[in-house]
């Protein structure tokens, strides 16, 4: 998956725990271990507003796109 989700290293550098954040953000545990560990399809923009504004981060700070081969890249190079 492109989508690489850094929020148990954010947890760990603000030195909070899951079941904290959890219940300041409003999700279940296992919702938010879901999230952790990148089993999950999507996150609602509310649910990541939250979570940035309680670990005082940026989206990018826990989110990270990294392509599985730069095919892609080539393509868009060409065409520019």
């Amino acid at each position: 998956m492109p989508i690489i989700l850094h929020l148990d290293m954010m947890l760990l550098r603000r030195k909070v725990r899951s079941n904290e954040l959890a219940r300041a953000v409003g999700i279940t545990e296992s919702n938010l271990s879901m999230i952790k560990s990148g089993r999950i399809k999507g996150i609602r923009f509310s649910t990541l507003e939250a979570i940035c504004h309680y670990l005082k981060c940026q989206p990018g700070d826990i989110l990270e796109y990294a392509s599985d081969d730069n095919q892609g890249n080539e393509q868009l190079s060409k065409a520019g």
